[in-house]
């Protein structure tokens, strides 16, 4: 009996006594792909994609068949609606994990999968191992008592999301209402999947975007060999931070294989090299336990927004021993800083006013909608390149749109370095949700999850459960007529389902796991305190204009406690149309560039139309139309954004909609798929600038001037408003200083027509307010009695020159002589950008820009183009 417990015992002990820290190892080469066996229709049509194909991991289905020329790129012409079929298929994919004698010696191997999206099977060795279900997760397996040595074998079999649900909601009397329809026939009008699943909505289309119903492994798959203890998550809770001292908290799960003790040693990096160390005992359990590592940081650095200060990160390395021997470690990066979300109450309401270290900040931004409808192929340089340009247009927020997915962790990385702040959506885009428990427990464990990835970033200053869910519940048509459908008892039902989910278990994941960051039920919202989605509480979006066909002079209408979403839609630049849309597709409404324009199903370009036509002429051809659309939306939106800094303290943050594209066509970016800055993005970032001047005329014929300081310390400033017509000749209206307090508005008066215009011939003859510091413009809006259409705008008269920088970079300088509106330097399907574009020139001004092209020099100078509002040269 001795000798058999022996045995025993020198059998298991070399694993105990040779224990070695966590090991990872990708499993992200050698996959196949193909159809599903039971898709003989569609094995039929596309034989070759029924054979194993090589597959890429993470990635989708469609990509790869892109890869092989199975499937051609849904981006281009009509090809949306050709690839409608790989969405609507069942799928499989196969890998290998090659079991060395090495790894079936850990104590512990799991099979991890950073995504799956979204309906999943996944077998190991013939059996089944994981059901997935939900698209934001990630999924863990223990393998070990699986593994052979040698090769195993990983399938994973995708049902089609159509597929899966669809005979559920078929069978319903009255299903949730979701988002949009789908136009290809795949779905009856108003019977949609996309309730009752946790897949990135934006997949079976959206107003800006196409309907590809994307289908694969969605995130990083991989190998965790681990013996005593692992670190499952380590989260950085910041206690309590002030100029003298930061104490924070690494707060760390752990999961033990087994009893023991172990030593829990924290140590943090400032952005100056010094290290802090501090360090716990502990007697760990079998199973999940919870650490918490406290360290107090003397002299903090802290990290504010951009345009406030610095942003100096710390690194947090959290290191595990288990007796003795090192188990395993993670690194957070992080930045020091409070965020408080004020509500005082008064008489419109209560505010909404976001301080960060105190300081009540102007949220200045723009909305950002997924990168791409392939996510895997969006590289970190992509994201963090777009956030450059949200910069330097002067925006310190963006808002990660709830329709979408949680990005990875090189967007906030990115966001971190660039100090803009992020407002966070959970995924959860419009739709109504399922109130059964089966359904919340799923999204209590996704939202869990994602917050401890992500909570440590300083960039992430609010936490929001949703977009439109509740505002849409509350007053959508097709809501309203579903309450009345379904009757009081099953209307209370949903009502409470979604007060559970968005006000308990997100609050409860973002406030319990992310202390440190306010929580907020949806946007629009009024936390649960009012209606939603009013001007008086909490955030707005605002959609009277575009969607209720609403003069763009209606954003004056009133001052909104915060502006989360307000648009108008703008084609892309002429090089991003010429990518997708053959010369014979390039006129308004040819069916290509119809379905490129997804509002209302493609009548967007008739909206486009009405909007240009409201004040500006009617386009001369296709190039024009494209120009005059850009001129419409950044004019629109920055009347808009400088009113909303205007009403500050009443307003607090004006964040348009939207930054990026995720495919090229019309849609409300500012930045187009390509990465190409539309006018509005030039105009952003003068109407974004730390000191401005707005001049907003109302349609009754008043002109609201207001001085704009975002600036912390006082700034001396002299302001003039000058009468000036078209040919140069001007007058001076009114003048004086003025000292801007710090974050302040300051309004200087309103101007009716009669004591702004006087007798001057409105036809000809523009306001022009101007700020100036230290002598020198800083600002510049102009304002007229009559929309441009009505007004005598000449030919400029431009004079150009080109000359070269001492890097050997194009420079062109353009001299009008007469007013130039909304001159905009262009180069017609010539890739080319200017590094500044989109401006007012004066009579006898000129303007010098650096052009960025890979297009030899003699080429720009045939290819240039200066489009403006009184004529085409």
């Amino acid at each position: 009996m001795f000798r058999r417990a022996a045995a025993l015992l020198l059998a298991v002990a070399p694993a105990a006594l040779i224990a070695a820290p966590r090991t990872s190892i990708p499993l992200d080469r050698n996959w196949q792909l193909r159809l599903a066996p039971g898709e003989s229709e569609a094995a039929k049509a596309h034989p070759k994609a029924a054979r194993w194909l090589p597959a890429t991991v993470p990635g989708a289905v469609q990509t790869d068949l892109m890869a092989r020329a199975l499937m051609p790129d849904p981006f281009i012409g009509l090809n949306e609606a050709t690839i409608q079929w790989v969405g609507r298929s069942d799928w499989d994919y196969r890998g290998r994990i090659d079991a060395t004698s090495a790894l079936l010696a850990r104590e512990h191997i799991d099979l991890v999968f950073d995504g799956l999206d979204t309906y999943a099977e996944v077998k190991l060795n013939g059996q089944t191992i994981l059901a997935a279900d939900n698209a934001h997760r990630r999924w863990r397996v223990d393998v070990r008592k699986l593994l052979k040595p040698g090769a195993n074998e990983i399938s994973i079999h995708f049902r089609s999301p159509l597929k899966a649900l669809q005979p559920k909601v078929l069978a319903l009397a009255n299903p949730l209402p979701g988002e949009y329809d789908s136009v290809f026939g795949d779905e009856p009008e108003a019977r949609q999947t996309s309730p009752y699943i946790r897949k990135p909505k934006y997949h079976y289309g959206w107003d800006w975007g196409p309907r590809i119903l994307s289908i694969g492994p969605n995130g990083p798959i991989h190998i965790d060999a681990w013996d005593a203890a692992r670190i499952e998550s380590l989260r950085v809770v910041q206690e309590a931070v002030t100029k003298a001292e930061a104490r924070i908290a690494a707060q760390v799960e752990l999961v033990a294989g087994r009893e023991g003790r172990a030593q829990v040693e924290t140590v943090v990096k400032g952005p100056d090299g010094r290290t802090v160390v501090s360090a716990r005992d502990v007697t760990l359990t079998a199973g999940v336990n919870q650490v918490a590592v406290p360290v107090t940081l003397p002299d903090p650095q802290l990290w504010y927004p951009a345009g406030y200060g610095a942003q100096p990160l710390y690194s947090v390395t959290t290191k595990v021993r288990f007796e003795g021997e090192e188990a395993d470690s993670a690194t957070r990066s992080t930045g020091l800083r409070t965020v408080d979300l004020v509500r005082e109450a008064d008489a419109e309401g209560r505010g909404f006013q976001l301080k960060i270290n105190g300081l009540p900040i102007f949220m200045k931004g723009a909305n950002i909608i997924p990168f791409d409808m392939f996510p895997a192929r969006v590289a970190a340089e992509r994201m963090a390149s777009i956030l450059t340009d949200a910069r330097d247009a002067n925006m310190n927020m963006v808002r990660i749109w709830g329709g979408g997915y949680y990005l990875p962790d090189g967007f906030y990385d990115a966001a971190d370095r660039l100090g803009l702040m992020v407002w966070q959506d959970f995924m959860f885009g419009g739709a109504v949700t399922p109130y059964d428990r089966d359904f919340r427990e799923n999204v209590r464990i996704e939202a869990e999850e994602q917050v401890d990835r992500v909570q440590a970033h300083p960039s992430i200053v609010l936490w929001s459960g949703n977009n439109e869910v509740l505002s849409g519940w509350e007053s959508w048509s097709d809501r309203i007529a579903f309450k009345k459908r379904v009757g009081a008892d099953e209307q209370e039902k949903v009502g409470v389902g979604l007060a559970i989910l968005f006000n308990q278990v997100l609050r409860d994941a973002a406030e319990r796991r992310d202390p440190d960051v306010p929580y907020w039920p949806g946007s629009p919202s009024s936390n649960y305190e009012g209606k939603p989605d009013q001007d008086g509480d909490g955030d707005r979006h605002y959609w009277d204009v575009w969607g209720g066909k609403k003069p763009v002079t209606a954003y004056l209408d009133s001052c909104p406690r915060f502006m989360s979403e307000y648009g108008l839609e703008a084609m892309p630049v002429m090089p991003t149309i010429t990518a997708f849309a053959k010369p014979k597709d390039r006129t308004i409404t040819s069916p290509v560039m119809r379905a490129h324009q997804k509002f209302l199903k493609g009548e967007g370009q008739e909206r486009l139309l009405l909007y240009i036509e409201q004040r500006y002429r009617s386009p001369r051809d296709f190039a024009d139309f494209v120009y005059l659309s850009q001129a419409m939306q950044a004019d629109g939106i920055a009347l808009g954004a400088l009113h909303h800094r205007a009403c500050r303290p009443q307003t607090s943050g004006s964040l348009y909609w939207q930054l990026n594209d995720v495919w090229p066509g019309a849609s409300w970016s500012s930045i187009d798929y390509y990465g190409r800055w539309k006018a509005l993005h030039y105009a952003a970032r003068r109407f974004f600038a730390p000191v401005a001047i707005s001049a907003g005329r109302h349609e009754n014929g008043t002109t609201e001037i207001a001085l704009i300081s975002d600036r912390t310390v006082a700034v001396t400033a002299h302001w003039r408003i000058r009468l000036i017509d078209v040919e140069g000749k001007g007058s001076m209206v009114k003048e004086g200083d003025a000292t801007l307090a710090p974050l302040s508005a300051l309004k200087i008066g309103d101007l009716t027509d009669d004591a702004l215009f006087g007798s001057a011939d409105k036809t000809r003859t523009f306001a022009v307010a101007e700020l100036l510091v230290d002598g020198q413009v800083t600002s510049r809006a102009l304002a007229s009695a009559l929309p441009e259409k009505a007004m005598a705008l000449p030919d400029p008269g431009f004079t150009t020159s080109w000359t070269t920088t001492p890097d050997g970079k194009p420079q062109l300088t353009v001299k009008a002589i007469r007013l130039a509106r909304s001159l905009w330097i262009g180069f017609g399907s010539v890739d080319a950008s200017a590094s500044d574009n989109h401006f007012d020139l004066l009579p006898g001004e000129s303007v010098t820009v650096s052009i960025t092209s890979k297009t030899p020099l003699a080429k720009l100078k045939a290819a240039l183009e200066l489009r403006h509002l009184g004529a085409v040269r």
